[in-house]
């Protein structure tokens, strides 16, 4: 009776007490959900948490709901998500542009402080309340439900480029079973006469306008950008590239059709192979002559870095991105784990190994721009110019061309490079595919291998304009404006509508009754103000970021306005929904604040989980 009476069936939005809640709702404690189904919630409210024999509250989203057969396949896959093509080309350049080894210092701390406790609370909220990014916020904060739409959009933006990458590394790898590389000299078709290569010879005089053979493949064999004159006219499309991005397509849609029990098979492929590489490499590199000047350049500490603002920003932008809070996909992975599952551990370790990775590849990259230099006779400065996918395209292959052994080493630098790439799309898809599943449980939720299908089409038609010949420009523009601004401001309310409207006592007891143990006040404070505050500072420095360039083009003014309405595109359903939410749910709008939004469906005292 003294249960009965505290508990109350609320509104949903505005958390007004309107009925009260029959005992016969709350399920008998021992029972499963085959043995009792509970009768249909009272006035709307979210449905009272089924806590079945393994202790999860499952709720209707977590009925029947798959799970990883091995807890390695789900540590490979948030390992292989969080470890993409950034560690290798993001992490080397940022670090050595802002203070080599003294960069260290603010990466960790930003880490510390920052990205590990986001990174900890998504797979904790995803781990509890078993459910993908959209329908999860109805257990969370109802009102900031367009989270997860904006979420959603925000990962098919990230398909239309980021596959392409990989499309370009195929050919790279197709092109690389030749006993000579044809990115080693100047006598191919698509050489001009400024091809200048220096590998093997003397007196060799490079100009402003000298390119070598490897940035003259990338150019105008692999991407033929100069049959474009911009963003107004981009050209054909390639059906090289098409046809590789064809095939990475299609085996992204048999590692994801089936759900987490066939994906995570193939991240046993695909998460480990790259480390094995990144080994090989390393101890290539490190036999170069002149690799010794890579690694100085790459650590020698340059302290005065440390007080510079931009350092510390490009910091937390770096552990933002590559651990990959705010992206839905830690959301989704965690939430086919067992409810006791420990998370805190989880994401400590894949935090860990992210950041280490990230460290290495520093070596591997350096090692090699060490020995170029030293092939040059020039700085090492002078070499590392590049960034981006040209640093993997072009600097690194330039590198491999001319060792021994190079068919081997590109061979395996660009399997490496695909596998990297695919652990990360199969990551994102993931997050589009278990938010939707769940939120339409009755339109999909049997239908997992048509949807697949579908989405992986919509992807593919999507990507049809980054492959084209001005395929690269679009690339630039969608991961400048698709993705920066939008998942920065996505994170940022992430963390808020989670440490302040759904509560941090609420979710520590989310925590506690997984792991047994409440979070320390570290992680309280670090959710609170700690983590909100570090993507508040880099969304500010986004949105006033300089023009853009891509090789020798200057993005045009109207260029970016598009880029803004790309970004705007994602981020405005949160704000849509929100209206949406005010104006149709019933009662008094006066009475409907965002506060009210989030109250929880029953008095958070009332249940205790029984």
């Amino acid at each position: 009776e003294k249960v009965k009476s505290t508990l109350t069936c609320v509104h949903p939005l505005t958390g007004i007490p309107e009925c009260p809640l029959q005992l016969h709702q709350l399920l008998p404690l021992g029972l499963s959900s085959a043995q009792h189904q509970p009768p249909p919630p009272l006035c709307g409210a979210a449905p009272l948490a089924d806590f079945s024999q393994s202790g999860a509250p499952t709720g209707l989203s977590g009925h029947g709901r798959d799970k990883w057969s091995k807890k390695m396949d789900f540590l490979l896959s948030v390992i292989g998500f969080a470890v993409d093509l950034g560690n290798v080309w993001r992490f080397p350049y940022i670090c050595y542009q802002n203070g080599g080894g003294a960069f260290l210092i603010p990466y960790i701390l930003m880490a510390i402080f920052g990205g590990v406790p986001l990174f900890y609370m998504e797979l904790a909220l995803g781990q509890f309340h078993r459910t993908g990014a959209i329908s999860i916020w109805k257990h969370i904060c109802p009102i900031f439900k367009g989270i997860g739409y904006a979420i959603c959009i925000i990962a098919l933006y990230v398909s239309f480029y980021y596959n392409t990458i990989i499309a370009w590394a195929l050919f790279y790898f197709y092109s690389s079973f030749s006993s000579i590389l044809p990115w080693t000299n100047c006598d191919n078709v698509w050489n001009t006469p400024n091809c200048t290569n220096y590998f093997g010879m003397d007196n060799v005089t490079w100009t402003n306008s000298s390119r070598s053979p490897a940035e003259e493949f990338y150019t105008r064999n692999v991407l033929e950008i100069h049959k474009s004159s911009g963003l107004r006219d981009v050209g054909g499309v390639r059906w090289q590239l098409m046809l590789c991005l064809f095939l990475i397509f299609t085996i992204v849609y048999f590692s994801l059709w089936k759900g987490v029990k066939t994906s995570g098979k193939v991240v046993w492929v695909t998460a480990t192979l790259p480390y094995i590489v990144l080994f090989i490499l390393l101890i290539r590199g490190a036999t170069l002559p002149g690799a010794w000047r890579g690694v100085v350049f790459y650590l020698k500490p340059q302290w005065d870095k440390l007080l510079e603002t931009s350092v510390w920003v490009d910091a937390a932008a770096q552990i933002f991105f590559s651990l990959g809070p705010g992206f839905g996909v830690l959301l989704a992975l965690s939430s086919y784990n067992p409810f006791t599952n420990n998370c805190y551990r989880d994401a400590i370790v894949t935090s860990l190994v992210n950041c280490l990775t990230s460290f290495v590849s520093g070596f591997v990259i350096f090692t090699v721009l060490g020995y170029m230099a030293e092939m040059r006779k020039v700085e090492v400065e002078d070499v590392a110019r590049d960034k981006g996918p040209s640093l993997l395209f072009i600097t690194y292959p330039e590198a491999i061309a001319n060792m021994m052994g190079s068919t081997f080493f590109a061979i395996i630098f660009f399997v490496m490079m695909i596998t990297l790439g695919l652990d990360s799309t199969f990551g994102g898809l993931e997050a589009i595919i278990t938010a939707v599943l769940d939120e339409y449980p009755d339109h999909f939720s049997h239908r997992r291998e048509l949807f697949v299908l579908g989405l992986v089409v919509v992807c593919f038609l999507g990507s049809l304009s980054t492959l084209t010949n001005g395929g690269a420009y679009v690339v630039k523009l969608l991961e400048e404006f698709g993705v920066g601004s939008s998942i920065i401001a996505v994170g940022f309310l992430e963390a808020i509508a989670v440490s302040w409207f759904y509560g941090i006592k609420r979710f520590s007891s989310d925590v506690q009754a997984m792991l047994g143990t409440a979070p320390g006040l570290f992680w309280k404070v670090c959710w609170v103000a700690i983590s909100p505050a570090f993507l508040a500072v880099r969304y500010k420095n986004i949105l006033s970021s300089p023009s853009l360039t891509l090789f020798d083009y200057k993005y045009p003014d109207w260029s970016i306005t598009v880029g803004y309405i790309i970004g705007f595109s994602s981020f405005m359903w949160i704000p849509i929904y929100m209206v949406y939410k005010l104006v149709w749910t019933p009662g008094p709008i006066g009475r409907k604040t965002p506060s009210s939004a989030c109250r929880f469906p029953f008095k958070p005292h009332s249940l205790n989980y029984l």
